[in-house]
């Protein structure tokens, strides 16, 4: 899959061979037409992107459906989410940077 991140409230995923659109994900804010960054988690099954109200948004790669909404202590928008694969390690930045790391849960 091909991540196309646009200036506008819209992400797209592009089948990398075919050129053919696969997801339009949306539900984030951007009313700044900023360059917002959006990236996989390092599996590849999510997808994570800023907004400007502050708030990490989070959608499922293969069927597009929203996930999660992380807030944190962002004031202004958020246009850097980056994944660390050898640690799983988030960070997001606006002009605070926050490291996001998993929560694993010891009673599953």
């Amino acid at each position: 899959m091909i991540l196309i991140s646009t200036n506008g409230q819209v992400i797209h995923l592009i089948d990398a061979f075919q050129g053919k659109p696969l997801q339009t994900l949306m539900g984030h804010i951007n009313n700044k037409g900023l360059p917002l960054e959006a990236s996989f988690s390092p599996d590849s099954q999510f997808v994570f992107s800023g907004s400007t109200d502050g708030i990490i948004h989070v959608w499922c790669a293969k069927t597009g459906v929203k996930t999660a909404v992380l807030s944190c202590d962002h004031t202004g928008p958020v246009q850097c989410v980056q994944f660390n694969p050898k640690y799983m390690l988030l960070a997001s930045a606006c002009t605070n940077m926050a490291f996001w790391l998993p929560n694993i849960d010891e009673e599953i």
